[in-house]
């Protein structure tokens, strides 16, 4: 781990979380940091590679679009100033891609000059203060506040939660509280005013075990929490991935979920049906037959043989 030179850094370049709402933190970059109003050629605003925001409702951008095309964009987009005469993209990603589908050239923005940890954490406390926030993207934007105010990866950041939760229940002695690093987690979850640290670490951290595909489609919005985090305890990958997508496509409510997941676990379910146990007998007859007939002596009946037993056997491993 890179090591973190806080005495390096003077106060102005560090955002002050203390005692403040979500929006406080904001505002306190704000006063940082010098702006400007004005329009820009959109061909000059790129996206930046760390935007936390990753899935768009396509419905939601539809109707931004529709209101985009009538009305303009009314509020600024937030850029930083690159080199030349390009501008990287801070905040309003969504009026940004309206305004791609829509063809506008020029958008009006507010430039501001910013450091790379300025601008992430600009875009992540952005992110934390939409109103259609799903859980997922809620637990890995705390996650990413945390790593920039503590310096470290995001890794480090759950190991830190973890062991101030084993300290606070008595079950470590770590001397974590009472540290700069416990301190600041209490500031940013302070300053988000969203949940405690114990609760996120008690009801969130296990949010990023769930099985991938399934973190993916709620990360995407397109299942609800509950929903994802009951199918997610269907072992079997497959029939994980099946109960998922007719969960998604059917819109499965939770219950509807739940009885197929419980349709599962029964002993009925996990009886091969009876046709499978008559052709295990048939195969079982065939084996007595070849030990008794002649017929496997003619060449040209061992090659028929053969290549039909070459495909039962392909249709068998599958």
């Amino acid at each position: 781990m890179t090591s973190r030179k806080r005495s390096t850094r003077s106060d102005d370049d560090r955002l002050n979380l203390r005692n403040t709402k979500s929006v406080g933190i904001v505002s306190q970059l704000e006063e940082d940091v010098p702006n400007a109003a004005t329009n820009l050629p959109l061909d000059k605003i790129s996206l930046s590679p760390s935007q936390p925001r990753k899935y768009f409702d396509r419905e939601k951008m539809q109707r931004l679009a529709e209101s985009v095309r009538r009305d303009g964009i009314l509020q600024p987009l937030l850029v930083r100033p690159l080199a030349g005469e390009c501008f990287e993209l801070v905040a309003g990603e969504r009026r940004y891609r309206a305004a791609e589908t829509m063809g506008l050239t020029e958008v009006p923005v507010t430039i501001r000059e910013m450091s790379d940890d300025q601008a992430r954490q600009f875009a992540l406390v952005e992110n934390l203060q939409r109103e259609d926030l799903n859980p997922v993207e809620e637990t890995e934007g705390i996650l990413g506040l945390l790593a920039l105010r503590l310096e470290k990866t995001v890794k480090e950041v759950i190991s830190l939660l973890r062991r101030l939760e084993f300290e606070v229940g008595g079950k470590a002695t770590n001397n974590v509280i009472g540290s700069e690093d416990s301190s600041a987690v209490v500031e940013v979850f302070t300053s988000l005013g969203r949940m405690s640290w114990e609760s996120f670490v008690k009801n969130r951290l296990a949010i990023l075990n769930l099985p991938s595909e399934v973190l993916e489609v709620l990360r995407s919005g397109q299942l609800e929490y509950t929903k994802g985090r009951a199918i997610a305890q269907v072992k079997d990958e497959s029939l994980r991935q099946q109960i998922l997508e007719e969960a998604v496509t059917q819109g499965l409510s939770l219950n509807q979920i739940r009885e197929k997941i419980k349709a599962l676990k029964s002993p009925d379910s996990l009886q091969p049906p009876p046709e499978a146990e008559e052709l295990r007998k048939q195969l079982g007859k065939l084996n007595r037959l070849s030990k008794k007939s002649k017929a496997l002596e003619s060449f040209k009946t061992r090659q028929q043989v053969e290549k039909l037993l070459s495909q039962l056997q392909d249709l068998l491993s599958e």
